[in-house]
């Protein structure tokens, strides 16, 4: 049976659709969104002479003590468009008047475009080869926190804080952590050892965020299809602590674990014809680029169940 006659059968025996909604995205926890009026973009990597302890005492007549500025490294970097489209031939459209197949298809590219965000920006943090030597651990054996008795998440999320700490002279502030993780961590016996309400021994969120003085801390519950149709969880079984600051108030001395730069005005939705006029198209097009531009202030905890 063509989609066609789906349509028709559907138009006349229900106005209810059933379909798939996906989680809540969680990406731009780790890359605030920066809007850039053109598609080449440049980021700037400061150092950290903010930091250095100087010389600042001065003696009569004497001359003032000076900085020597070290300056900045410089990346250059050009932007990629995304877009996808949905295909509605205007036999489709006629025979699907109660189906809204319009709506339809604006919903399944608008969230295409964003699963594909979510996606890179996913991969770019859950690779360890993108993070530096001392920020980040591979768990294996007994040390996996799937291992109840002997495994310590404490421990382990401690050391990862101080290892950003001690590159960028900031604690994190955020926590990604992946939904398989999640279902073990808060029903790990340390963590629930913890708690002093008798009544209520399962680990929430809030609670971790007063354990470890963490702020933001959010479980990555978002899918994707992969060939064979089976649902396969974006965020794997680990945790990401990284240091965010706010766009609002941050400046150029604040360190940043990662962006989403995007162009400004660049989302939209519109629609196209081909084949003679008698297919549309609905489109959703934006142009962004995500960049991981400082992995020390990020720590990868990997292989956790």
């Amino acid at each position: 049976m063509g989609r066609l006659e789906d349509l028709r059968i559907n138009a006349y025996l229900s106005e209810v659709a059933r379909g798939y909604k996906n989680s809540a995205f969680i990406a731009e926890n780790l890359f605030p969104v920066i809007e850039s009026e053109l598609e080449k973009v440049d980021i700037f990597e400061f150092n950290k002479e903010a930091f250095s302890v100087y010389n600042t005492e001065r003696a009569i007549r004497a001359n003032s003590n000076t900085v020597s500025p070290k300056g900045f490294n410089k990346k250059s970097a050009t932007l990629m468009e995304h877009d996808l489209a949905y295909p509605i031939d205007y036999r489709e459209e006629e025979e699907s008047k109660k189906v809204k197949l319009q709506l339809h298809a604006t919903n399944v590219v608008t969230e295409g475009l964003k699963l594909k965000q979510e996606k890179q920006c996913a991969d770019l943090v859950q690779n360890p080869d993108n993070y530096p030597t001392g920020n980040k651990i591979a768990l294996s054996g007994n040390s996996r926190f799937s291992n109840e008795s002997q495994s310590d998440p404490v421990g382990v999320i401690e050391d990862a804080k101080d290892a950003v700490a001690g590159k960028i002279a900031q604690d994190p502030n955020t926590m990604i952590i992946g939904y398989e993780t999640w279902k073990v961590l808060k029903r790990h016996p340390q963590l629930r050892g913890l708690i002093s309400d008798t009544k209520n021994k399962i680990v929430t969120l809030n609670f971790m965020k007063e354990i470890f003085e963490i702020p933001n801390i959010v479980v990555g519950r978002s899918v994707f299809v992969n060939e064979t149709g089976e649902f396969i969880r974006v965020w794997e079984d680990n945790v990401i602590l990284a240091y965010t600051s706010s766009l609002s108030s941050r400046t150029e001395y604040d360190p940043a674990f990662a962006y989403i730069v995007k162009k400004k005005n660049a989302l939209r939705i519109d629609e196209y014809t081909k084949e003679g006029n008698k297919v549309k198209y609905i489109r959703a097009t934006d142009i962004y680029t995500p960049f991981l531009v400082g992995p020390e202030a990020g720590y990868l905890i990997s292989n956790t169940v």
